[in-house]
């Protein structure tokens, strides 16, 4: 395992990140405590040092469990979690992104991680209610409290996000550092602006779902459902399509399918990029740890991208039109080297 700096920060983390969302039973699914510690083992033994949980995972069970699994060795460790998700139904002020709670869900994930510190936390998700500028306040004073080390951003929109570092980048507070978003072969919608955003602000993109929910592992090929909507763009003619692709590149390289998918979203050379790999059998995280011995090669990489591509939204469709390109530049855009642009 090698490592990387988390965004613009000084952090170490490596370059594959442990998502312990099946961490417990709760949901009817996941891995039970025995299962939990053998794939944070197989994780740990291989060098990773980044975990990544949540208060609402499997009832806060996957918390549990991995404060059990970091206590021996708390301050090696890096452990992410979230907040803004549910945990009481039918009460508003034990949900969203305001700072009741955030105060109360970090002292409640703290707890059963057994630490007085987190090393990040995210916000889970956007809740359209709450101002940006509450919750950066809120985040500095756990940051300056010492209860929180470094803070991201997850499932929100670049806008937001922009506007949330721009704020805090004025008013001197801590700066969203990590992007957490749905990426892989199957999900490239979130290219044109969250992913350039990110790179814009110098962040990290932890991705999840990098195998798609298991679909380009090809298991859904096989009739193997799962817990997949019937209604899920997964199963569709395009997803359909790229897992192919992926087997076929996995067939020649003699590597596995979700080898081939997690480097797809790690081989980003121009933008940190580590995703986010869980499991609920040891196998699963022993398969995926293999694509660390490999890269994809440039004619297999460019196969994967155009089988997966989209088409680019307004503007950035606009702006790669001919005749853009010419009253913008000039005529003159071939000959400018900016960087390496």
């Amino acid at each position: 395992m090698n490592y990387k700096l988390f965004g613009q920060s000084g952090l170490r983390v490596s370059e594959l990140c442990l998502g312990t969302m099946g961490f417990g039973t709760e949901w009817k699914w996941g891995a039970d405590k025995t299962a939990s510690k053998q794939i944070f083992d197989a994780y740990t033994n291989a060098g990773g040092n980044f975990l990544d949980t949540a208060n609402r995972y499997t009832e806060g069970t996957s918390e549990k469990y991995l404060g059990e699994f970091i206590a021996s060795d708390r301050d090696h460790f890096v452990v992410a979690t979230k907040y803004s998700l549910r945990d009481r139904t039918g009460d508003l002020n034990f949900a969203g992104n305001h700072r009741k709670n955030l105060m109360r869900s970090v002292r409640e994930s703290m707890r059963r991680l057994n630490t007085d510190f987190i090393d990040v936390l995210w916000i889970h998700a956007w809740d359209s209610w709450t101002p940006t500028e509450e919750i950066m306040k809120g985040m500095e004073d756990l940051v300056t409290r010492g209860l929180v080390h470094y803070i991201g951003v997850s499932d929100t929109p670049a806008w937001v996000v922009s506007q949330a570092n721009t704020i805090a980048q004025f008013r001197g507070w801590s700066q969203f550092i990590g992007l957490q978003i749905e990426y892989s072969l199957l999900q490239r919608t979130v290219e044109p602006e969250l992913m350039s955003m990110a790179k814009a602000f110098g962040m990290t993109v932890t991705p999840w779902a990098p195998l798609a929910g298991g679909a380009l592992t090809g298991k859904y090929l096989k009739g193997d459902k799962g817990r997949l909507p019937e209604s899920s763009n997964r199963l569709g003619e395009r997803a359909i399509g790229i897992t192919k692709k992926v087997i076929e590149i996995a067939e020649r390289l003699n590597v596995s399918p979700s080898q081939i998918a997690i480097n797809w979203t790690r081989q980003h050379k121009d933008q940190s990029v580590i995703p986010i790999v869980g499991a609920t059998k040891v196998s699963q995280v022993e398969d995926v740890l293999g694509c660390l011995k490999f890269e994809i090669p440039v004619d297999a990489m460019n196969e994967l991208n155009e089988v997966s591509k989209i088409e680019l939204p307004f503007p950035q469709k606009f702006y790669v039109e001919a005749g853009v390109l010419d009253v913008l530049y000039g005529g003159m855009r071939g000959k400018m080297v900016i960087g390496d642009r």
